[in-house]
Protein backbone atom coordinates (compact mmCIF):
# COMPACT_ATOMS: atom_id res chain seq x y z
CA UNK A 1 0.00 0.00 0.00
CA UNK A 2 0.96 3.44 -1.13
CA UNK A 3 1.66 6.17 1.82
CA UNK A 4 -0.64 8.46 -0.19
CA UNK A 5 -2.93 5.43 0.34
CA UNK A 6 -2.28 4.94 3.72
CA UNK A 7 -2.61 8.67 5.05
CA UNK A 8 -6.05 8.88 2.82
CA UNK A 9 -7.63 6.01 4.66
CA UNK A 10 -6.10 7.08 8.01
CA UNK A 11 -7.89 11.16 7.15
CA UNK A 12 -11.18 9.26 6.48
CA UNK A 13 -11.38 7.06 9.90
CA UNK A 14 -11.78 10.69 11.42
CA UNK A 15 -14.89 11.38 9.20
CA UNK A 16 -16.92 8.07 9.33
CA UNK A 17 -18.92 10.16 11.88
CA UNK A 18 -20.50 12.31 9.32
CA UNK A 19 -22.93 11.87 6.18
CA UNK A 20 -20.77 10.00 3.34
CA UNK A 21 -20.66 12.72 1.39
CA UNK A 22 -20.22 15.39 3.53
CA UNK A 23 -17.36 13.20 4.99
CA UNK A 24 -16.01 13.21 1.18
CA UNK A 25 -15.93 15.87 0.45
CA UNK A 26 -14.46 17.08 3.95
CA UNK A 27 -11.56 14.90 3.01
CA UNK A 28 -10.99 16.06 -0.51
CA UNK A 29 -10.82 19.60 1.21
CA UNK A 30 -8.22 18.70 3.42
CA UNK A 31 -6.09 16.62 0.67
CA UNK A 32 -6.16 19.56 -1.91
CA UNK A 33 -5.20 22.44 1.30
CA UNK A 34 -2.31 20.40 3.15
CA UNK A 35 -1.00 17.64 0.52
CA UNK A 36 1.51 18.40 -2.09
CA UNK A 37 0.42 18.03 -6.40
CA UNK A 38 2.67 15.18 -6.33
CA UNK A 39 1.17 13.26 -3.46
CA UNK A 40 -2.60 14.30 -4.81
CA UNK A 41 -1.44 13.12 -8.50
CA UNK A 42 0.00 9.99 -7.11
CA UNK A 43 -3.09 9.00 -4.83
CA UNK A 44 -5.29 9.28 -8.44
CA UNK A 45 -3.08 6.93 -10.02
CA UNK A 46 -3.29 4.35 -6.88
CA UNK A 47 -7.62 5.12 -7.69
CA UNK A 48 -7.18 3.88 -10.85
CA UNK A 49 -5.04 0.80 -9.80
CA UNK A 50 -5.64 -0.56 -6.57
CA UNK A 51 -9.48 1.15 -6.21
CA UNK A 52 -10.08 -1.71 -3.68
CA UNK A 53 -7.05 -0.35 -1.20
CA UNK A 54 -8.69 2.90 -0.21
CA UNK A 55 -11.44 3.13 2.19
CA UNK A 56 -15.09 3.88 0.71
CA UNK A 57 -14.64 7.28 2.13
CA UNK A 58 -11.41 7.55 0.68
CA UNK A 59 -12.42 6.77 -2.26
CA UNK A 60 -14.91 9.29 -2.69
CA UNK A 61 -13.21 11.82 -1.68
CA UNK A 62 -10.10 11.29 -4.60
CA UNK A 63 -13.05 11.20 -7.03
CA UNK A 64 -13.86 14.47 -5.75
CA UNK A 65 -10.34 15.87 -6.37
CA UNK A 66 -10.09 14.58 -10.11
CA UNK A 67 -12.82 17.01 -10.99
Amino acid sequence: MSPQVRMANEIAVHFHHRAPDDAAQAIAEHIRAFWDPRMRAELLRRVQAEPEALDALALAAARLLDR
